[in-house]
């Protein structure tokens, strides 16, 4: 019998997930469209936009967070002619998104730019698809955060450069991300 209620605890602890609705937002290219749009922090009109979407998601938050900003992403159309099938550019460019919180307590994010291409089609440099990744990362934690109680602290570090890219280091950044407080 003790063992009866051991093995069924254990399935229910294996199968036992929180799951949670969550925004976030991702880069999204908007080529193959006809509109530009002005990116938070970038002074300059792009091809390109952060925008939210929900995602029901599982894992350690907030890591799953920052990790989530580079799922692969297809605009749903009514239109025959946009035919797009990816439209984030952290998965368009091969950017890869790593986070981890340290012994500290930080939140630790990597842009991995070690595959770093920008597809011809996709009228941004480097600079401009890092620093929209960054705005789509802190979008996401801030909203994430808004409803927790304490600050988060973040560092975000540019990794995989190459010398023709190295100067791409001094994008990364660290920043608080407030709570709501008591």
């Amino acid at each position: 019998m003790k063992t009866c209620i051991l093995w069924f605890l254990s399935l229910c602890f294996t199968h036992a997930s929180v799951i949670q609705v969550v925004q976030i937002f991702q880069p999204i290219s908007l080529h193959g469209s006809d509109v530009n749009d002005e990116v938070d922090g970038i002074d300059e009109a792009l091809q390109a936009a952060v925008l939210s979407r929900p995602m029901a998601l599982t894992g350690g938050f907030p890591e799953v967070l920052v990790e989530s900003v580079a799922k692969p992403h297809q605009l749903p159309t009514n239109n025959p002619n946009y035919q797009i099938k990816e439209v984030n550019l952290v998965v368009l460019c091969g950017v890869m998104l790593n986070a981890s919180i340290d012994d500290d307590g930080v939140l630790q994010v990597e842009i991995n730019i070690g595959n770093l291409k920008i597809p011809e089609d996709v009228d941004l440099t480097a600079r401009q698809v890092l620093k929209i990744v960054s705005v789509a990362i802190r979008k996401t934690l801030i909203d994430y955060n808004s409803m927790q109680k304490d600050e988060m602290k973040v560092i975000l570090r540019i990794v995989g450069t190459n010398e023709s890219n190295n100067g791409l280091q001094d994008l990364g950044m660290k920043y608080l991300v407030p709570g709501k407080g008591e």
